[in-house]
């Protein structure tokens, strides 16, 4: 059996558990900061959280500024204001609070306030060359597992173009992995941003990166995830499965770090620049077609089996009908004469070579026709 090599260092430290909020102005004297900027998006503000951690950090003798400006999917328009915030405040330390937006924003703040330039310099893996400040990272969704990740996800703001710019230097200190801030969610942004985390979970179990390290965290967050998702469908309220979410996202996060993802995010991408899809909506949309895909490689069959005891595509299905999410791509407006230009800009996603079966142009026509 092929274990897969793997170099393992875990960045980001876990503080789990409801109502671990209240450890945020301690664990910020840990690391030496005083003057904190909370890195937020206007939803966030308005429920309150951000006052609540703005509190806790003065009760321990902080200086604390907001940006709360965060839009969905950042740019480099929104990191450039953020930078501009955190200049004026001489801000030393970052908290990420919020989706991964917002986290994916403060990660970009923090590689120009400390390392100068624009964000394009930073497109790829390990081009900081200074330290950079200490970060804290506080999920409000169980999605994107951003808080355990090293990237930035950045657009460029005249191409649309998603970056990812990466360093092990970007990753927060420490995520705060509170339940409790992840009940008041919109239903939509639960839906979204749960199939999210479970994309993730079963991408980074099959990609060629894969490595036995990768799988026990791929393979954990699904269970977390899988098991929590209908639950929380069917009451927001349970704590219970929301921290089943919020802790299986962090997981997937991980899991990523270490595998990257494949081509049902490469698929995503495009209908989300192109028809304004949800990314948690795009890429639930397209993974069950490219599980099947996936499956013809028996090895990577046996994975998925592992995963669930039944068919795992169908089963995906089922989750899309339960949270009430498009099975369809045509749903968003998509129709044939789209699907060659989708494709092209599928090919050129960089999660496309992370795929463990090697995808042509035609055999992106071939998923987006299935889902269509």
């Amino acid at each position: 059996m092929d274990l897969g090599a793997f170099d393992f260092q875990p960045r980001t430290r876990l503080v789990f558990g409801n109502g671990t909020l209240a450890c945020v102005g301690e664990l910020v004297h840990e690391f030496g900061g005083t003057r904190v900027l909370i890195v937020s998006d206007p939803g966030i503000v308005k429920a309150g959280y951000v006052a609540r951690a703005v509190a806790l950090l003065e009760a321990a003798g902080l200086a604390v500024r907001i940006y709360g400006e965060v839009r969905e999917n950042p740019s480099t328009e929104d990191v450039d204001r953020c930078v501009a915030v955190a200049r004026d405040f001489e801000a030393n330390f970052i908290i990420g609070l919020g989706g991964g937006s917002s986290m994916d924003t403060a990660k970009g703040c923090n590689f120009i306030l400390t390392n100068g330039g624009r964000m394009h310099d930073y497109w790829g893996t390990g081009k900081a060359t200074k330290p950079m400040l200490p970060m804290i990272a506080i999920p409000t969704t169980a999605g994107t597992g951003s808080e355990c990740q090293s990237y930035a996800l950045i657009s460029d703001a005249e191409t649309h173009v998603k970056m990812a710019c990466g360093d092990p230097k970007a990753a927060a200190k420490v995520a705060i992995l509170d339940p409790e801030l992840t009940v008041s969610q919109p239903h939509r942004v639960t839906v979204c941003t749960g199939m999210d985390a479970i994309s993730h979970a079963l991408e980074s179990a099959v990609t060629n990166k894969r490595s036995s390290i990768s799988a026990i965290f791929s393979r954990e967050a699904f269970k977390l995830c899988h098991a929590g998702f209908s639950r929380v469908l069917h009451d927001s309220s349970d704590l219970d499965a929301r921290a089943m979410m919020l802790l299986g996202a962090a997981y997937a996060g991980t899991a990523i770090e270490n595998s990257m993802l494949g081509a049902a995010h490469s698929c995503a991408n495009p209908l989300t620049a192109k028809f304004h899809v949800v990314h948690g909506e795009a890429v639930g949309v397209m993974l069950p077609h490219v599980i099947r895909f996936n499956s013809a490689l028996p090895e990577i069959a046996t994975i998925y089996e592992s995963c669930l005891d039944g068919d795992l595509a169908d089963r995906l299905s089922e989750l899309l009908w339960e949270a009430k999410m498009p099975g369809k791509i045509s749903h968003f407006g998509v129709t044939e004469a789209d699907l060659s230009d989708l494709a092209e800009m599928a090919l050129k996603q960089w999660t496309a070579q992370f795929n463990p079966r090697s995808l042509t142009m035609d055999d992106f026509v071939g998923l987006y026709q299935a889902a269509l």
